[in-house]
């Protein structure tokens, strides 16, 4: 019997296998994709159930969705996504490792693009420009210059045009460093020798003064004043030394001789000088130790109107006192320790008469021995309280003077205060204390006193400054029984900069003198305003009215001037 036919079988089971092949192919809609290029394609590796660790269809985060897709397709993934719980983690591989971006700065580079932080500027701060096209930076604000509240109309006004090249705004330059704002546009500039900045300056001036002699009845005169300024600090990484050397003369054209033979209370020539100078140095020990010392010179004449004025002069006698400071400071973490010994020396000149003859000022010469102490203690930046004491004792050459009095002396105060500096807005020193000097002459009694100290600095705008100041000294007298004078000082000014070459200065002064020992009280005001006009950093033209007061309870004391002046100044 024969069997079936093997071919015919063959062909059949090859059509029943292409002929879903051929259905498919003729029914299909979707255009066919290449196969994607994998590493696991050249891999020797069996497939298996676990997804290799270098697929490129490994599971990157919970959630992930294929945004290869379409929309629609996208959009129902995601909402399955959201309503199926969060798997186990068990069985789970664990991954470490930061995240892409993790450690980017806030305004540096962001691998994630996402939305830098902007910096954040003081209220009223200058903010920088946008850049003026891709690739350009911002011009950096200098960090260590203080926030400016209000800009000078100056800065906004028409200004002489610079090079591209200084300004930085050349395509494609690198930001120019910006060079720190001059708080003096039209300040000396000075010279350098060797370590040392020099500084220097003459003003020349002249005009009225009603009262020169500041006697009861006034008689005026032509003033003129030559004020020459000598300053030199160094420039040194260690150590200190600076020079500060400020002198006058005050000259008037016209002469004060007696009136019907009555001896005058002011001179015949009331022209007199003043200089004050002090030359301070520091040397740096360690870094915590320190040595300062100190010279100082100061030569004038007694004040017009001064009850020490003899009757009858020719001209002032001039003054001269000098000495010295030497002391140790020395900090302990926040503490600070100082301390010192002064040695003065005051000389006297002769006093030469109208009529011709000289009488000695022998008993008016003294020396002064002291010492003084101090500790502070730095509480926050910018608060540092202190307390300090001093005492000294006066030798006069002449045991007893020309009116029969012993005026050798010993004194001193005590004072507590603190120094401050809020922001560079107001900075300076206030304390107060109390002051007392007894006399070896049982006649003479004893001086004492409130004491107040005060040098304070109110930048009120970047305009308006504003300043005051408060002294207290005991002063020497040759007034007949009458032990020392308690002299109260207190000096308020304001400078205002309508421009930056034109500024105003508006002062006021008053004060008292009482006489120990004696009935008299002076209260001594002064107001004055000035206006400087600065027409380069070399040649300023000043301007200065001033009237003076001096109310004194004993009748035929009382004293008044004005003062109109008008100069320049050379500096450099």
């Amino acid at each position: 019997m024969a069997g079936p036919a093997r071919g015919r079988s063959r062909r059949a089971t090859l059509f029943r296998a292409l002929l879903p092949c051929l259905a498919l192919i003729a029914s299909g809609e979707a255009p066919a994709l290449a196969q994607t290029v994998t590493p696991d394609l050249f891999s020797p590796t069996r497939s298996s159930q676990i997804t290799a660790p270098d697929s490129p269809l490994r599971r990157t985060g919970i959630g992930t969705v294929d945004k290869t897709g379409n929309a629609a397709d996208d959009a129902r993934l995601r909402e399955r996504d959201t309503d199926t719980p969060a798997p186990s983690r068990i069985g789970q591989i664990p991954s470490y490792g930061l995240p892409a971006a993790s450690g980017a700065a806030d305004i540096g580079y962001d691998s994630l693009n996402r939305r830098r932080k902007k910096p954040k500027y003081y209220p009223g701060q200058v903010k920088p420009k946008p850049p003026t096209g891709p690739g350009s930076l911002p011009p950096p604000i200098a960090s260590n210059a203080p926030p400016r509240l209000s800009i000078p109309p100056s800065e906004s006004a028409n200004k002489a045009p610079i090079p591209p090249a200084m300004a930085g705004t050349v395509a494609g330059q690198p930001p120019r460093k910006r060079l720190r704002i001059d708080d003096d546009p039209f300040g000396p500039v000075g010279d350098y020798a060797g370590g040392f900045l020099i500084k220097s300056a003459l003003e020349l001036r002249g005009g009225y003064d009603t009262n020169p002699g500041r006697t009861f009845v006034p008689k005026g005169s032509p003033v003129y004043v030559i004020a020459p300024e000598f300053l030199a600090v160094s420039n040194w990484e260690r150590h200190a030394l600076v020079a500060d050397l400020r002198g006058s003369f005050t000259g008037y054209t016209n002469t004060f001789p007696p009136v019907d033979g009555v001896a005058s209370s002011a001179p015949t020539n009331v022209d007199r000088p003043d200089f004050i100078g002090h030359v301070d140095g520091r040397l740096d020990v360690t870094h915590d130790t320190r040595l300062l010392a100190q010279t100082r010179l100061r030569v004038a004449t007694d004040n017009p109107g001064s009850p020490n004025v003899q009757v009858g002069l020719a001209r002032y006698p001039v003054y001269a006192t000098f000495g010295g400071t030497f002391g140790l400071d020395q900090n302990f973490n926040r503490l600070q320790l100082s301390g010192g010994a002064t040695v003065d020396r005051t000389v006297y000149q002769n006093s030469v008469l109208t009529d011709g003859s000289v009488t000695s000022n022998d008993d008016r010469n003294y020396n002064q021995f002291g010492g003084l102490g101090r500790v502070s203690y730095d509480l926050i930046p910018g608060l540092k309280p202190f307390g300090e004491i001093d005492g000294n004792v006066r030798s006069h050459d002449l045991l007893v003077d020309r009116n029969g009095y012993q005026r050798n002396s010993s004194g001193g105060s005590v004072r507590a205060g603190t120094t401050f500096e809020f922001s560079r807005i107001l900075i300076g020193e206030a304390s107060i204390g109390w002051a007392a000097r007894t006399y070896e002459d049982q006649r003479l009694l004893p001086l004492q006193g409130l004491l107040t100290s005060a040098s304070l600095i109110w930048s009120a705008t970047p305009l308006t400054t504003a300043k005051f100041i408060a002294t207290t000294s005991i002063d020497e007298t040759t007034v007949p029984g009458v032990s020392g004078v308690l002299t109260h000082l207190y000096t308020a000014e304001v400078d205002h900069d309508f421009r930056r070459w034109l500024t105003g200065i508006g002062k006021f002064t008053w004060g008292t003198q009482a006489y120990q020992g004696d009935l008299r009280f002076d209260r001594i005001y002064s107001i004055s305003g000035d206006l400087v006009y600065k027409m380069n950093r070399s040649f300023w033209v000043t301007g200065t009215l001033r009237r003076d007061w001096l109310n004194s309870n004993i009748p035929g004391n009382s004293t008044a001037s004005t003062v109109v002046m008008l100069g320049v100044r050379l500096q450099h």
